[in-house]
């Protein structure tokens, strides 16, 4: 049985403040997101909007995709969400 890893992007709002993480259990960690479980800069901003999100089998490569993004300038941050998710959508409701 394959375990999946999953980076993830954040947004308070349309064009608002984001987040980047990576987690192993994408459902429960975006829920306690919305949920405020979660304190600090997420809890904070209102940061709780799921609109990006990868898949991998490969612990090693999610740590390292996570900390490249969080590198990004904040315009590429955007184009990647926007390739997948141009009205900026919700995707909790669809994991």
């Amino acid at each position: 049985m394959d375990r999946y890893y999953y980076v993830y992007l954040l947004a308070s709002r349309k064009n608002g403040t984001l987040y980047v993480g990576v987690t192993n259990n994408l459902k429960r960690r975006i829920a306690e997101h919305k949920d405020g479980w979660v304190g600090g800069f997420t809890n904070d901003y209102g940061v709780n909007r799921l609109v990006y999100f990868e898949q991998t089998t490969d612990v090693r490569s999610a740590i390292a995709r996570e900390k490249a993004i969080k590198k990004w300038n904040r315009r590429w941050k955007i184009d990647l969400i926007e390739q997948e998710n141009k009205e900026w959508n919700d995707l909790f409701e669809i994991i």
